[in-house]
């Protein structure tokens, strides 16, 4: 049986080794999944969502050994305390609007006619989820499928697999039958067979675009939706009348934060002219008081990026855009020898857009500074990219803020803040981040199938 190797960023060992199901077994899962759906379905609403959010009270009671468990796995600080204040955000949000997101609409109830429309389950969710948050962005789906009365199959990332297996103990030991939320180890091409084959009925796939191109693929001609989130290229604007001091300390919390692993991170920052030297200054002191080191210690504040060719990526862009003419101001750290997976901070100056390190998702911690005259200029900067996520604007003027996002073409703006899912917003993107429509009450609309009632009474 073929095994899967879990590499911790770490140190390069192997942190856990997991079986691979043969498609064979993964078949049976979907097929078994299938079967339970319906029983599933049938239950009260309101017992879904207490089950549900019994889960994550379960999730809540072992935060200390997420924290450890994520640092192993893909690098993150235990300083963070893991995931468990966004994960339960989301799920406990998800829970409070499923009755009304979910309520049949009715368009008559009289004597003569009963017309409406109810939402119902599209049957077997597939959920391939990422690594970089791996708790958080499982649970964007997870949560609202299994309420709305979908049965679940997880495939996790290859860096993540014990997430996987927590999530799955969870979701069981608060009571949703085994079959309705399945855990699976399964390789790509098992991934499009079952998709293509449709042994399952919706896909939500977090990765990159090349991941979402190959499940597209795979669901061609199967009529099975595919929602897909694909990362980004997310730019800052830091307008004349900025809070200076908030911009940089966001922003690049923003940018650096997760070893820059975020896919609403920030990767590019336009500054207005009268602000720039001043924000530069600002950002490199900001980026040059990291502790790159190991994620076990305390006083970590960065860890090493999830995988080495992550690392090598970063490298090569940075080194790329120097090569250009651009300025790297944060010198190496002691922890990064040039070749593992610890990288430097690093703030970018002289930077231009036919340089990748502005154009390509990064996924680092690195963000690239340049100086705008204009909105104008600011504006045909940021919708210069194939990427569009998420885009921050820093102005005091609320009304700026919102026609320069009228005019940006992302699926979310900021003001004064960035690197945040609201629960209670879509979180979608356009152009290569993808389509699709998570969190919010349009998650249910995305997870459910409208079926409609024309029945006569008289």
């Amino acid at each position: 049986m073929t095994k899967v190797d879990l590499i911790s960023p770490i140190d390069g060992s192997v942190y856990l080794s997991r079986d691979v199901l043969t498609p064979e077994q993964a078949t049976d899962a979907a097929s078994r999944a299938r079967r339970a759906q319906p029983g599933w379905a049938s239950r009260p609403l309101s017992e879904r969502i207490e089950i549900v959010r019994k889960a994550g009270e379960i999730i809540g009671q072992t935060t200390d050994r997420m924290a450890v468990e994520l640092a192993h796995q893909m690098g993150r600080p235990v300083r963070y305390g893991g995931e468990f204040g966004g994960f339960i955000e989301r799920l406990g949000y998800m829970a409070d609007v499923a009755e009304d997101s979910l309520a049949p609409m009715i368009i008559e109830d009289s004597d003569a006619f009963l017309r409406q429309i109810k939402r119902v389950p599209r049957g077997v969710v597939m959920v391939v989820a990422p690594w970089n948050y791996p708790y958080m962005t499982a649970i964007n789906t997870v949560a609202p499928a299994l309420i709305a009365g979908n049965s679940v199959i997880l495939k996790h990332a290859g860096q993540t697999l014990q997430v996987g297996e927590r999530l799955q103990e969870a979701f069981l030991e608060a009571g949703v039958p085994e079959d309705v939320f399945q855990n699976v180890v399964i390789d790509h091409t098992t991934t499009s067979a079952l998709i293509s084959s449709r042994a399952v009925d919706f896909v939500n796939f977090t990765g990159s675009v090349g991941g979402g191109q190959a499940m597209e693929q795979a669901a061609a001609g199967t009529f099975i939706p595919v929602s897909t989130e694909l990362g980004g290229k997310d730019p800052g604007y830091v307008r004349a009348d900025a809070d200076l001091d908030a911009a940089v300390d966001t922003l690049m919390d923003g940018a650096i934060f997760n070893s820059g692993q975020c896919c609403c991170g920030i990767e590019r920052i336009y500054v207005a002219q009268p602000l720039y030297d001043a924000f530069v200054e600002k950002a490199v002191a900001w980026a040059a008081a990291q502790k790159l080191g190991n994620p076990l210690d305390a006083d970590t504040t960065l860890g090493p990026m999830a995988n080495i060719r992550f690392a090598r990526e970063v490298r090569a862009q940075v080194a790329e855009a120097v090569a250009d003419g651009a300025t790297a101001h944060i010198p190496q750290m002691a922890a990064d020898d040039g070749e593992n997976t610890y990288v430097t901070p690093q703030v970018l100056t002289g930077v231009t857009h036919d340089m990748r390190v502005m154009r390509d998702e990064t996924f680092g911690p690195v963000v690239g500074i340049m100086p705008v005259a204009s909105d104008d200029e600011a504006i045909a900067l940021m919708n210069d990219s194939r990427f569009g996520l998420t885009a921050s604007i820093w102005t005091a003027d609320t009304d700026a803020a919102e026609r320069i996002g009228d005019r940006l073409e992302t699926g979310t703006v900021f003001m004064n803040r960035c690197d945040y899912l609201d629960p209670a917003l879509c979180w979608t993107g356009c152009k290569d981040t993808g389509r699709g429509q998570g969190l919010s009450k349009l998650a249910y609309q995305a997870l459910t199938r409208p079926k409609s009632y024309h029945l006569r009474k008289n």
